[in-house]
């Protein structure tokens, strides 16, 4: 199963050191948790762009569904992003930043607690939505993922999904270019951090087990993002609307995750049941963790 997997996702061959140290033990310790549920076990993934969080998904819900009799529904928050018509109306109803899609406020929610739901009552025979970030619009309702059967896992992965709102105080300053030239009077941000808040913050309830790639400094992301990005591209060669991203466009473009990409690093630890610290290239360095309550 691993080097099929290795050879499937275009993996190096010392990824399987990562697996058998880390993703595999991971594994089982999530499994060892849902033999105590009778109920869908939920995981949550935090992790900034390109930090390895579809990668690590992926070969969870490979392993547990070919080395267990298991139902293993990967999800991500960025499926759940507004199409750009709604995300215009964000902008000209409350800020112009919101046209860009990524922070909270600019995805889905109603639409993603009522899937929690109906995966948390078993249910089947519904759709969930898929982004297409070439194009920056969901993907045709024929093409979304379809859940036919009852699901004994689901593992939910996004970039702020787990993050905790930020203070009055921590909000009063820009914290880079972005900011400073866009949102001087901190309306984007503080509506962001109110989104996250209210909409996000009571979904975490449902996350039975945390888990948090943890970069090393955000410096790394814009690195990380351009080789999502050239993927991307090399993906959608011929694609006539493509909104793939250039080099400059990613440096803008990861500002509008700085801010709470940086609040995630400072804060994850507190609730993450475990955590994989990253060094620059991507290779877990740590993994100290608390046992799951």
């Amino acid at each position: 199963m691993l080097s099929a997997f290795i050879e499937q996702h275009n993996l190096p061959d010392e990824f399987s050191n990562t697996v058998i140290q880390h993703y595999q033990p991971l594994a089982e310790r999530i499994l060892s948790q849902v033999k105590m549920h009778n109920t869908p076990y939920f995981v949550g993934i935090n992790g900034c762009q390109g930090s390895g969080k579809s990668t690590l998904t992926d070969f969870l819900a490979e392993y547990l569904t070919t080395q267990y009799p298991l139902n293993v529904l990967v999800m991500s928050l960025d499926d759940f992003y507004l199409t750009g018509e709604k995300r215009q109306q964000l902008a000209e109803a409350i800020h112009p930043l919101l046209a860009t899609r990524g922070v909270p406020g600019t995805h889905d929610i109603a639409a993603l607690e009522h899937i929690l739901m109906q995966l948390k009552a078993r249910n089947s025979g519904f759709s969930i939505p898929r982004f297409n970030k070439a194009t920056d619009e969901p993907f045709p309702k024929e093409q979304w993922t379809v859940v036919n059967k009852p699901i004994d896992i689901i593992i939910l992965e996004g970039w702020c999904w787990g993050v905790k709102p930020q203070t009055d105080e921590q909000l009063k300053l820009a914290i880079n270019e972005l900011e400073l030239q866009y949102d001087a009077k901190g309306e984007w941000r503080h509506y962001v951090n109110q989104q996250l808040s209210e909409a996000y913050v009571p979904l975490y309830k449902n996350i039975d087990f945390w888990l948090a790639l943890q970069a090393p400094s955000f410096d790394c992301v814009y690195k990380w993002r351009l080789e999502q990005e050239q993927k991307l591209q090399a993906n959608n060669i011929n694609l006539a609307n493509s909104k793939v991203m250039t080099p400059a466009e990613i440096v803008n473009f990861t500002q509008y995750f700085q801010r709470l990409s940086v609040q995630s690093c400072a804060t994850i630890g507190q609730s993450a049941d475990a955590i994989f610290y990253l060094d620059y290239a991507r290779q877990i360095t740590a993994t100290p963790a608390k046992e799951a309550q």
